[in-house]
């Protein structure tokens, strides 16, 4: 009976676009899990409560909801391949990481006032699909992953070396890494540079995105 149902279902006309759209989704997922990339941001004032009249008075969360967007965002889609991390060390309760999984990420729009929005009620216990809240620390972070990077003009040519399947990129925020979270993520971790122009962290952000692009093109 059941063979009989799988035939009759196979000289349908859609079943072969069917078909076809089932193997390239799982083509896709498959690609989605090879060539992962993610991206930290050491927030040292960001907000951990969601007691604050907009992102900006919220310990500049302003910033991280810009990289967000050059993280996980692109032209009418979101990065499937994205995870960003922002480790939140402001007042009341750091710190707490605040995870963006491109995988997962559902109900979202790229204006400020959404996200504003979403962070807040995040921090206040709500859930959103593909946004979590955590308690983490930049060090506990870091010391579990492989193949890490940080962003410094001093570094090597990002475009010279090898970064590996599945790179993690950290980043300060406008002040930048405080020393002792440097020198501890450095154990783990190869400086790398866009070049002796210093870029605000989103641009980074999105500059290194579409480094990965053209590498991924060619591969």
């Amino acid at each position: 009976m059941a063979r009989d149902v799988i035939n009759d279902i196979k000289k349908l006309p859609y079943f072969k676009n069917f078909y076809y759209f089932i193997t390239l989704t799982s083509i896709y997922n498959q690609y989605i899990l090879l060539y992962m990339r993610e991206f930290v941001v050491y927030s040292r004032t960001g907000k951990t409560s969601s007691n604050f009249r907009n992102l900006r008075e919220g310990g500049r969360l302003d910033l991280v909801y810009q990289c967000i967007l050059m993280a996980l965002f692109r032209s009418h889609g979101i990065r499937k391949n994205v995870v960003f991390h922002a480790i939140l060390n402001g007042s009341p309760k750091p710190p707490l990481e605040l995870i963006v999984d491109g995988a997962t990420l559902r109900n979202v729009r790229t204006d400020e006032n959404t996200w504003e929005s979403i962070i807040r009620n995040v921090l206040s216990g709500a859930s959103h699909p593909g946004i979590y809240i955590k308690k983490n620390s930049l060090q506990q972070l870091i010391k579990d992953k492989k193949d890490v990077f940080v962003l410094e003009e001093s570094g090597e040519d990002i475009k010279t070396i090898e970064l590996g399947a599945n790179p993690i990129f950290v980043l300060g925020d406008q002040v930048g890494l405080p020393r002792n979270e440097e020198r501890f993520v450095l154990r783990y971790a190869k400086k790398v540079s866009l070049g002796k122009t210093a870029y605000l962290a989103a641009a980074c952000v999105s500059n290194i995105n579409y480094i990965l692009d053209l590498r991924e093109k060619t591969l």
